[in-house]
């Protein structure tokens, strides 16, 4: 099966693979640091133990929310599903923001730094995908 030719969208970034490569990079960074996480939780570490209690968070929801961050990364990591799997962990990440919040947690050291990671996720997408950022960014057809 033959795929015809389609015109750029305006704004497309050429996608060259040094542009590619950082993408993926970035993406490996946080994906793994997002596993990471996502293990400590369902394997119910002390560290994880000592912050849920002192977010209020029952230790219960542990294994729940690893499980539920596996799923996100999923979804992340299959080229054809990445922007629905960056909008659930992009969700995922500000109920983190959430609970930081609630909890009076320091803001850049705490609380913000699920931001730091979700914005981590939708800049290795991008870069991964120069069409998208293209439709990102689009001019409005009112």
């Amino acid at each position: 099966m033959e795929i015809a030719a389609t015109r750029p969208l305006a704004g497309t970034i050429p996608a060259s693979a040094p542009r590619i490569w950082t993408g993926r990079i970035i993406t490996a960074v946080s994906v793994l640091f997002l596993l990471l996480d996502a293990g400590n939780h369902l394997m119910k570490t002390p560290p994880v133990v000592e912050a849920f209690v002192r977010l209020g968070v029952p230790v219960g929801l542990a294994g729940p929310i690893g499980a539920l961050e596996i799923a996100c990364l999923v979804v992340y990591l299959v080229p054809r599903t990445a922007l629905l799997g960056a909008i659930l962990l992009t969700g995922y990440l500000g109920g983190a923001v959430a609970i930081q919040l609630r909890a009076g947690s320091p803001l850049f050291a705490e609380t913000l730094f699920p931001v730091y990671f979700g914005a981590l996720v939708w800049v290795g997408l991008l870069l991964r995908r120069p069409r998208l950022w293209a439709v990102l960014t689009a001019p409005r057809r009112d």
